[in-house]
């Protein structure tokens, strides 16, 4: 099996993915297609190795997968590969500074160029709101950061005085008849229309079949109600780990360990050898 990680400034999502049955046509050896689990956990930055741990084997047992060995080199007995710069992702980056992308953008731009092709933009609803473009050609173009919904909301009850905290969903109607209605109002269509406002940007600078892709935590609320989402894909961080750890894997390349990324992929049976599949070809 793979457990791949996506730490987030909010949130922790783990996948586990087993072995397709099937061995790959063009390598003779299976690939890690299958998701068969996953979670989403706080992330709390004080929380030791050791609460780790034991958070990620209950995870682990609750759904009936075995962990053999003792998260990451002490829990899984395994080193992670963690996606940084020198990474083998397939994408050539034409940012500025390169290494200035979070990993968390590239991981996102990778999944969603092999899955939905090319151009594309990958909207991720998080902390931060980002918008990522991706050529015809498979390039990292660059992109769009802005505050997430969760923190504009946060501002807004922090520094008021009589403003209550409210869910953030979409009101049955945009005119509020009471305080709650009308601030869900101003933060869902308010939200909405800045989302929508700077795709119908990048669709004009990159062309209107260019594809838009959410995913997030708050992906499918503001995707339905959005005039150039067509595709919500809560697994699409998952899964571009998993396209990355494959072409890691093929190249025989492992990257070191490093305590500022926000992803990491993990063999949970290091004693079986790596995958050297190819990527799928286009």
């Amino acid at each position: 099996m793979l457990l791949v990680l996506d730490v987030g400034n909010t949130n922790t999502v783990l996948g586990v993915f087993a072995r397709i049955e099937e061995p790959d046509n063009d390598s003779g050896e299976a690939r890690y297609g299958l998701l068969v689990a996953n979670w989403r956990v706080a992330t709390i930055a004080t929380q030791t190795v050791d609460e780790y741990g034991v958070l990620f084997r209950n995870l682990f047992s609750m759904d009936k997968i075995e962990v053999k060995g003792q998260v990451c080199e002490r829990y899984f007995n395994t080193k992670a590969l963690f996606i940084e710069p020198g990474v083998k992702t397939g994408m050539p980056v034409l940012y500025e500074n390169p290494a200035e992308v979070g990993a968390d953008r590239i991981v996102n731009s990778v999944a969603a160029f092999e899955k939905y092709g090319g151009p594309c933009v990958v909207v991720d609803f998080g902390t931060a709101t980002t918008f990522d473009c991706v050529s015809s050609k498979g390039e990292y173009m660059g992109g769009v950061i802005c505050p997430g919904i969760g923190i504009s909301a946060d501002a807004l009850f922090e520094n008021t005085a009589r403003l209550p905290r409210v869910d953030i969903r979409k009101p049955t109607r945009v005119i509020g008849t009471t305080t709650v209605g009308s601030l869900q109002s101003g933060l869902y269509y308010g939200y909405l229309g800045l989302v929508d406002g700077i795709l119908e940007r990048l669709l004009e600078e990159m062309g209107e079949e260019t594809r838009v892709v959410a995913t997030g935590g708050l992906a499918v609320l503001i995707g339905k109600g959005s005039r150039h989402i067509k595709q919500v894909d809560d697994f699409l961080t998952l899964e571009g780990l998993r396209i990355i750890w494959e072409r890691n894997a093929k190249a025989g390349r492992e990257a070191p360990a490093g305590k500022s990324q926000r992803a990491a992929a993990i063999p949970t049976n290091p004693s079986k050898p790596w995958p050297r599949n190819k990527p799928r070809s286009r």
